[in-house]
């Protein structure tokens, strides 16, 4: 009996460690997939080989202790190119960090798959299109800073899901539209700048509620097309910077 229960715990143990090869590969495979479409005049992606067991020994990529991989760390590296909606695959990561590069294209809707992530870090760049819905189905999200691109449409009122969220920062881009009354969910947030968009409307009296009540430290709505913003608080807030109050 105890010669067959020790059988039966190798085989599910080699099991398991073909299942974690086998997601270590698919990994590699995904970041693979990405850096040929990558330019990379800096060669900060030398290191990312291929015919490696998995993507862990890879400069700038950090894996937990199952050799999954939690962190990409590219910022400012210099790289050009699109993402692929693949990354979506990466099941465990929680930080991906590509800001001050020169990406384009659009930020995939797949990304609203990463269940673990914690910062999304996309600013700086050269993204164009609408900010995905789909970003706001990531629970654990605490940073989400996708400021200076050319982003439009409307902000998804999806993103007031994110109710672990720290830091919105979507200013100077070009995202019109008003702004959420779901943002008045966001009761962690710490840091809120809205502002050089062409954003309408008014100020949500959810938001403002934030502003009273919540966590809220630093709110930039300036250089938008709002109508009745307020000149000042006195709030507990450090700091608001919003444009001067319109009258008729």
């Amino acid at each position: 009996m105890a010669a067959k229960f020790a059988a039966s715990a190798a085989v599910l143990s080699c099991l398991l460690a073909l299942a974690i090869l086998a997601s270590c590969n698919s990994e590699g495979d995904i970041l693979y997939k990405q850096r040929q479409l990558w330019k990379d005049p800096n060669d900060v992606l030398a290191s990312w080989d291929p015919t490696l067991v998995n993507p862990c020994t890879w400069f700038h990529v950090t894996c937990n202790n199952d050799n999954s991989v939690i962190r990409i760390d590219l910022g400012n590296a210099g790289i050009s190119g699109t993402l692929i909606p693949d990354l979506g695959g990466l099941q465990n990561l929680q930080y991906l960090e590509l800001y001050d590069n020169n990406m384009t294209g659009t930020i995939p809707a797949a990304l609203g798959n990463l269940s673990k992530l914690v910062s999304l870090d996309l600013y700086g760049n050269q993204f164009t299109g609408d900010i995905p819905a789909e970003l706001g189905a990531i629970s654990t999200l605490r940073y989400l800073r996708l400021y200076e691109n050319n982003l439009t449409g409307a902000i998804p009122m999806s993103l007031g899901n994110l109710t672990s969220l720290l830091e919105l920062k979507l200013q100077n881009n070009a995202l019109s539209g008003s702004i959420p009354s779901s943002l008045g969910n966001l009761k962690t947030l710490l840091s809120l700048k809205l502002n050089d968009n062409m954003l309408s409307g008014t100020v949500p009296l959810e938001l403002l509620s934030v502003v009273i009540s919540g966590n809220l430290t630093e709110l930039n709505i300036a250089q938008n097309n709002l109508a009745d913003t307020l000149r000042s608080s006195g709030f507990r807030v450090t700091a608001i910077v919003q444009d001067e109050l319109k009258t008729a």
